[in-house]
């Protein structure tokens, strides 16, 4: 399996008003991850990371004929987080835990350290 097919929780909402929800994203290569890096939008604001690797992999959204960095940039918050959760799912990506200790109480619990693509 190398493709996922997903529906977006809000959708996609294109300039005519359609809204796009069914996709397919790819697993991320080497090159996906890496290659943004050099990205000057990245080097500058390294939280449009995501937005670059996004565009990468999803490689279908509803009827639209591509899927560039500005329809990533355009998804509601709900669709964005949900897109980098199933990116760090089907990669096989599991955030660190760490455990921490809270100062007022001394009592330990522990917190999730975000990913690359989260």
């Amino acid at each position: 399996m190398t493709e996922v097919e997903f529906d977006l929780p809000k959708g996609y909402v294109d300039p005519t008003g359609s809204v796009h929800r069914a996709g397919v994203m790819r697993l991320a290569t080497a090159a996906d991850e890496i290659y943004p890096l050099k990205d000057l939008r990245v080097r500058n604001w390294p939280a449009y990371l995501i937005v670059l690797l996004l565009e990468r992999v999803v490689t279908k959204l509803g009827s639209l004929p591509e899927v560039h960095a500005g329809v990533i940039e355009g998804l509601f918050s709900e669709d964005l987080a949900f897109l980098q959760g199933l990116y760090n799912r089907i990669n096989g990506l599991s955030p660190p835990v760490l455990a921490v200790t809270r100062p007022h109480c001394g009592s330990e619990h522990h917190v999730e350290v975000p990913l690359v693509g989260g």
